[in-house]
């Protein structure tokens, strides 16, 4: 018996099907099916549609980056506070507050109970603050006195904090007090420049240069009105240019203001130049300065800096001297690069050394470097050689850790490998080479030739080769590589402009190059040429060096190893030295980027290897060819070689008769010439056992296969087919299709996806207008649902507009139209109009009317006939008269004109037709279809060449050949040696869309999904989604959705079961059907008939496998149980390791040791974090409720008036008798009701959170602001601006309510409002933790971690439920329990618990009281997620819901079934295993299996 697998893979779905043939070769009615589901959110899968591929871990991993820099800055701090506690530096209250016993590691030099003082003020026992360092502010006073009296004038006041920018100052000159240098040191701790690597600058444009600058505004004019409201504006500049900008808000209160601005200015090619404009002024634009221009800030601070010749400190001192308002954080702090930080504190320290005996004594550093390295002797030793300042200098806070080797990860050569000795064993082991990376000189070479030497020219007119007409000889591949070689990039455009000198023509409508190349045309697609040297060519014309310079003494090779090898700028700098001393050398080298970490798939010394026989002409050389390929170069010669590798060499139209032969090889022919086989053979395993392939799994390297959506989708498929072997015992056959997404490149995806909805929109467009054409009473026989006229019109439509000139009157409306999915009537009646009598029939010539376009009188031909060739795409269509198309029968469209050229044809409804002449129809075909190369290729086609069959035969793409490789690891036989085994059988989506068609499967699935079309027409009491009618005798449901629903709508992508579907059909697609439907015997007319014959029914209908398929496939498909995959995986338990030096003085990776530590690995919190806040708010009560609390009365005389009667021992009741008496009235005033202060807890906690202000804050959200004061303000400001916040809080709306702030407060100043506190109720928001001031901040969860809802059931069979938080259910697992409580807070027992992706059956009341029971597979729900006591479910077969927000609910998910149960009261959890079958029943007290 022969058992075969089909599988169906996608980017987040493996369906699989088992069959099996008796020993005679037919098939046993036993189906076997399933479908695995991997969940992925929809926006991972889109993004991976559009190529963006981001792997699952990266954000989690971007937050994990975060973290272990703000470790490592507190461990900086807590070592210098080790070190300033030794020197005696640190105020007594700050050395107070820090643990300094050494023997707890978890306090030592760090701060005590989570508090963190501030070294300059300290707290008195009133609980006031006093600032230490008064003696020094007092001096900086003085100096503002001076330079600013305004400023201190009336008993104004200067921050505090400003003292530390004068004491920077100061100790560069005096003696400054030991406390202040410890307040300085731990400032530089905190804020310590930004550290830049090499080639970290803004890549600089010749042509296009940026600078930051601040010009004064001298004059704003309103110029035009924009859109909107928008007012465009003209604003004069002092430099006497004009800047204009957009606004809702009048800019004239700018005039006199100085204002940022980045400022373009473009240059001609020398970068010299400036370019002009019509006027003769040179071409500047400006911008307001945004996010991303930190580095144009950047830039002008350091400049500023070095200008003015101080040091940072000193710098912002005297900035804050001349400009006390000017904004210092951002501008000046974090912006600069660290070296300016570190040479202000070497000047401050080397100063300070005079006065403070600590830093120059001897014994003092020897004690401090024990202190920090206890167990590093030798690091102490190298210490004591050094001072106290290199010790905090470089030791302590400049300290940068060197990235940590990523060569692990890199892949090993296939080909290369060296021995080694095994010390501890004396065993000689085999070490593999690792990879080249591919900014490496020798790969960018390598990479060159395989793209010269697969390079094709091409006529366009005949689409003839004629690569020997423009490269005739060796020495002409040569003069292109050079030309290439000191290229980044080409495209076909640029070297067919540039390098073969050709010039367009006219061909057709278009002007096009006479000739095209083999690769991609499009334009915006650029192939990669030598980047390295380019990037290398453009530094030395940066530095003024000749280019001949780099290629002496290997000079180029050293050159980017430098630079690939070092990051760190000093040290770059110093390595580029030795290599040339010359200032603008250097300066120019460290400007390059750092090169990407992308590796090749051979070693250096491989690709050497290759290289030396891919080479030619002048460039090869045989003394490059090592010794060991020139001995298996002359066995070649001699003819003594493997038949394998002989076979394989004589595939190519060469001889190999002498060692000048062996040049000029492609890369596949160089492999077997230098290494005796390619480089997939080393990956040829055989796994005998299930057992075998899960250890390979086991053992899988996570990252290996480049694209973490592909390698998950990979081991999953791998576990899947595990679990069939195992059940089945054997495979001896696997046929595998792999889903688009899967194969394809990131480019090739987003391409992908952009022609999807350009079909997509086609599709609908096309419908629309068919609906507008039935409307026309001159156009006959129109059926807008017919799938046959949409074709014919989507065909007619195509070749219409390929006569559409950019020149044409209509070209801007008919483009505008043609790209749209619903144009409206009037559109649709313009475009109809124009589309008539605009496609010719290709083989007559004659202009077909769209009147007559859906009458039998034309018919869709397929120009290469299916007979003969299987292709149904639309490049293979085409519309001609019914006649004509008989006349042609089997023929290609060249052939038929060759034949029957000249006759005349009789037409029943047209009259007569004259077949166009072949010159005729060569001139038709060429003008017509230039821009539409793949049906012009196949107009012109005089037979049907080798390697057009071969497109669909061969699929070399990396994804592709990886999975067949390993899926050959299970069927692959003792004898193969190809990387793909003969018993895996690749199939095409196309294969599966035709035989589902003529095996009747369409139909089974109509049947198995109508129901919900059904339910749908129920729900909305129409007949939008389909009707019943007759059918061939038969009452079938023909399914329909509203046009409205129909972009990216798919019938078969509904439901789950698809895939299993597919996988049937690719299970029972034999290789001769494959072969037959993949056109690989189109060139023998004979071998093809006797495939048809053996194949196909009447029709070219492919047979079914057996009679009963269909009906036994609706069973299987029935009976499935979708399987998901589950992500519930919480916490990991982590080891971490770390370097330290063993016994011998090796240095050795240990495991720490201590207690256990867990790696969540969800996002346990949103990131935007809220602290509790008691708003006290005005409310109006009851006097009765008011007289209960006293003192929260607002009305302060009435509040005096009660306690008075208070003091007069009236009590409650009776003051409430007193104004009952008075008629509630007093002092003029109703005081029934009266208002009193409220605090939010009594009510409802609240939480707060800082938000800036914009556009969002209409009214209410205004009323959410925790501060009444800013409160009143906005509301105000917003008012006065007729209660738009897109008018008022614009950029230019919030500048002119701070500018006229007081108008809005009642007349009195208030600071500017930027940023807004603002309030909302805690919720479910939770502590981020128990400690310090983490207890005082809460968060929310973030979305889509409820991922366990526990449900409840007392004796009465009553169910509660509760979602567990995910902070909850991490400590649980933490502490080795369940992951919810297994009993509530009321001491009802758990029944068990839900995931998303669980499955649960919803029972009947027959199932209910029946121990014995069927489960219904249509009774099968999903659960989707949880909040509260609320559980989301959705039917587990359901992929999509047919109309979005109506089909399930608004949310597109179910808390009732459809039979109307609430799922979550009665369902029974259902454990299911990988391939769908169900293991156990949770049902009531008892558990089926």
């Amino acid at each position: 018996m022969k058992t075969i697998l089909g599988l169906d893979l996608g980017t987040n779905s493996i369906g699989w099907a088992k069959v099996s043939l008796d020993d005679n070769g037919n098939y046993l009615h036993d189906i076997k099916l399933g479908c695995r589901i991997i969940p992925m959110i929809q926006d991972v899968l889109d993004n991976f549609g559009k190529g963006v591929t981001v792997s699952q871990t990266s954000v989690r991993t971007g937050f994990r980056g975060v973290r272990r820099i703000r470790e490592r800055s507190l461990q900086r701090r807590e070592r210098l506070h080790r070190v300033l506690h030794r020197l005696g530096f640190l105020p007594q209250h700050y050395d107070a507050a820090i643990g300094w016993d050494s023997d707890c590691a978890k306090t030592y030099g760090k701060f005590l109970d989570n508090g963190e003082p501030k070294l300059a003020w300290e707290r008195q026992e009133d609980g006031s603050m006093r600032f230490l360092f008064m003696n020094s502010f007092y001096e900086m006073i003085a100096d503002f006195t001076s330079h600013q009296p305004a400023l201190v004038a009336d008993g104004k006041k200067i921050p505090l904090d400003w003292t530390l920018y004068y004491l920077r100052k100061k100790a560069l000159t005096q003696a400054i007090r030991k406390e202040e240098l410890a307040w300085i040191l731990l400032s530089f701790n905190q804020k310590r420049g930004y550290y830049q690597l090499r080639g970290e600058e803004e890549d600089e444009n010749p042509t296009k240069r940026e600078e930051f600058c601040e010009l004064k505004v001298v004059a704003v004019e309103a110029a035009e009105k924009g859109k909107g409201d928008d007012i465009w504006y003209n604003v004069h500049l002092e430099n006497g240019c004009i800047y204009r900008r957009s606004s809702k808000i009048s800019l004239d209160d700018w005039v006199g203001k100085t204002k940022q601005f980045i400022i373009t200015t473009e240059y001609e090619k020398d970068g010299v130049t400036p370019k002009k404009d019509k006027d003769g002024k040179e071409k500047r634009s400006y911008r307001a300065p945004k996010e991303d221009d930190w580095g144009l800030r950047k830039k002008r601070t350091e400049t500023d800096l070095e200008a003015s010749g101080k040091t940072v400190g000193a710098f912002i001192y005297e900035h804050l001297l001349a400009e006390p308002f000017d904004k210092i954080r951002g501008n000046f702090i974090h912006t600069i690069e660290r070296k300016y930080y570190r040479a202000e504190l070497e000047a401050i320290l080397t100063e300070q050394r005079k006065y403070h005996e600590e830093l120059r004594s001897e014994q003092m550093l020897a004690v401090c470097a024990e202190e920090l390295y206890r167990s590093n002797l030798p690091h102490q030793q190298s210490l004591l050689k050094k001072d106290m300042v290199y010790l905090l200098l470089s030791d302590l806070i400049f300290y940068q850790r060197p990235l940590k080797s990523k060569k692990s990860l890199i892949a090993d050569c296939p080909y290369e490998y060296y021995r080694y000795v095994d010390k501890e064993t004396g065993e000689i082991k085999k070490q593999g080479i690792k990879c080249i990376a591919k900014s490496n000189p020798y790969y960018q070479e390598f990479r060159l030739w395989q793209f010269v030497l697969n390079l094709r020219l091409f006529d366009r007119m005949t689409d003839k080769e004629v690569t020997a007409d423009y490269l005739p000889t060796k020495e002409d591949y040569v003069r292109l590589f050079d030309y290439l070689n000191n290229r980044k990039e080409i495209n076909q455009e640029t070297l067919l402009k540039d390098f073969f000198r050709l010039k367009k023509v006219k061909l057709g409508r278009e002007k096009e190059f006479e000739i095209r190349w083999n690769y991609i045309e499009d334009k915006e697609k650029k192939y990669p040429c030598n980047e390295t040297r380019y990037e290398l060519l453009v530094a030395l014309d940066r530095a003024g060096i000749d280019r001949s310079w780099i290629d002496e003494d290997g000079r180029q090779y050293r050159l980017w190893h430098l630079l690939y090898s070092i990051e760190v700028k000093a040290e770059a700098e110093s390595a580029l030295r030795k290599l040339n001393s010359d200032d603008a050398f250097v300066s120019s080298f460290l400007k390059v980027k750092p090169f990407k970490k992308d590796y090749g798939a051979y070693s250096e010394k491989a690709v050497k290897k290759l290289l030396a026989v891919m080479r030619m002409g002048s460039m090869w050389s045989e003394a490059n060819i090592c010794e060991e390929t020139q001995n298996r170069i002359r066995s070649i010669i001699r003819g003594d070689i493997e038949e394998k590798i002989k076979e394989r060499m004589g595939h190519t139209a060469r001889s190999f008769n002498q060692i000048d032969d062996f040049q000029a090889l492609p890369e596949w022919l160089a492999c077997y010439v230098v290494y005796g086989r390619h480089s997939e053979v080393t990956d040829i395993q055989h796994w005998e056992t299930p057992e075998q392939l899960q250890s390979y799994i086991n053992g899988f390297k996570q990252h290996s296969l480049r694209n973490p959506i592909v390698e998950q989708c990979i081991l999953e498929t791998l576990r899947t087919v595990h679990d069939i072997w195992k059940e089945a015992g054997h495979i001896d056959e696997i046929h595998v299709e792999l889903g688009r997404d899967m194969k394809r490149t990131a480019d090739q995806r987003a391409r992908m996806t952009k022609n999807i909805l350009k079909n997509e929109n086609t599709n609908l467009r096309i419908k629309s207008l068919l609906m507008e054409l039935k409307k026309d009473t001159d156009i006959k026989e129109v059926r807008p649902n017919s799938p046959m006229q949409q074709d014919i019109l989507r065909i007619y439509e195509e070749g219409a507009l390929l006569q559409l000139k950019r020149d044409d009157e209509a070209f801007a409306d008919i483009s505008k139209i043609s790209q749209m999915a619903q144009p409206t009537a009037t559109e649709l009646r313009r475009y109809k109009l124009w589309l008539d009598q605009k496609y010719r029939s290709p083989y007559t010539g004659k202009f077909i009317s769209l009147s007559k376009l859906f009458t039998s009188a034309y018919q869709i031909e397929h120009v290469i006939p299916q007979s003969r060739y299987f292709d149904d795409s639309f490049s293979n269509k085409v519309i001609c008269e019914a006649e004509v198309n008989r006349l042609k029968s089997n023929m290609l469209g060249y052939e038929f004109i060759k034949a029957h050229g000249g006759e005349i044809v009789h037409c029943t409804m047209l009259g007569d037709v004259k077949i166009l002449s072949e010159s005729e129809y060569k001139a038709l075909v060429n003008e017509h279809y230039v821009n539409h190369r793949a049906k012009k290729e196949k107009l012109l086609m005089e037979d049907i060449p080798q390697e057009f069959l071969n497109r669909q035969m061969n699929d070399s793409r990396y994804i592709s050949k990886e999975v067949k490789a390993l899926l050959s690891n299970i069927v692959r036989t003792e004898d193969e040696m190809d990387v793909t085994s003969k018993f895996v059988i690749p199939c095409t989506g196309g294969i599966t869309d035709r035989l589902k068609k003529d095996w009747g499967l369409n139909d089974v699935w109509n049947s198995i999904v109508f129901p919900r079309f059904e339910r749908l027409n129920r729900m909305t009491g129409t007949e939008a989604f389909g009707h019943w009618e007759n059918k061939e005798g038969k009452r079938v449901f023909q399914t329909s959705v509203p046009i409205e629903l129909q972009l990216g709508f798919s019938k078969k992508r509904i439901d789950h079961r698809h895939h299993a579907m597919d996988a049937l059909v690719i299970a029972c697609a034999s290789r001769n059907i494959i072969n037959y439907l993949n056109n690989e015997s189109a060139n023998s007319q004979k071998k093809r008939e006797d495939l048809r014959r053996l194949l196909c029914d009447k029709n070219r209908i492919i047979r079914k496998p057996w009679e009963s398929f269909t009906q036994d496939a609706r069973v299987a498909l029935q009976d499935i149980v979708v399987s998901f995959r589950n992500y519930v995986r919480i916490i990991n338990k982590a080891t971490n390791y770390y370097e330290r030096y063993d016994e011998q003085g090796k240095k050795t990776t240990a495991e720490q040791k201590s207690s256990e530590m867990w790696a969540i690995r969800k996002p346990m919190h949103k990131e935007t974090v809220f602290g509790h806040v008691n708003l006290k708010r005005k409310t109006t009560v009851k006097l009765k409720n008011a007289l209960e609390n006293i003192p929260n009365i607002c009305n302060k005389e009435l509040k005096a008036y009660i306690n008075e009667l208070v003091e007069k021992h009236f009590n409650t009741k009776q003051m409430l008798a007193h104004f009952k008496s008075i008629n509630y009235r007093w002092n003029r005033q109703n005081v029934e009701k009266v208002e009193v202060w409220q605090y939010s807890d009594e009510k409802e906690r609240m939480a707060a959170t800082r938000k800036p202000l914009d556009t969002s804050f209409d009214k209410k959200r205004i009323e959410t602001i925790t501060d009444t004061g800013i409160q009143k303000i906005l509301l105000n400001y917003l008012e006065e601006k007729g209660g738009d916040p897109n008018i008022a809080f614009t950029p230019e709306g919030i500048a002119e309510m701070n500018k006229n702030i007081s108008l809005f407060n009642d007349g009195k100043l208030h600071q500017p409002i930027l940023k807004v506190r603002i309030a909302e109720p805690m919720g479910a928001k939770y502590q981020v933790g128990q400690t310090g001031n983490k207890a005082a901040k809460y968060v929310e969860a973030q979305k889509g971690t409820n991922l366990y809802f526990a449900i409840y059931e007392n004796e009465e069979g009553e169910r509660s439920y509760n979602t567990v938080p995910l902070n909850e259910v991490a400590e649980r697992l933490k502490q080795g329990i369940l992951p919810v409580p297994e009993k509530n807070e009321k001491d009802v027992p758990l029944k068990f618990y839900l995931s998303p992706n669980d499955l649960v059956y919803v029972p009947t009341e027959e199932d209910k009281l029946s121990n014995e029971f069927k489960l219904d597979k249509e009774r099968i729900y999903k659960m989707v997620s949880a909040t509260g006591s609320q559980c989301f479910f959705i039917p587990c077969r359901v992929a999509t819901s047919i109309a979005n927000k109506k089909e399930f609910s608004p949310l597109n998910k179910l808390e009732k079934a459809i039979s109307g149960e609430m799922i979550k009261a009665v369902c029974w959890k259902l454990e299911v295993d990988r391939l769908g079958k169900i293991l156990k029943v949770i049902k009531l007290k008892t558990i089926y299996q």
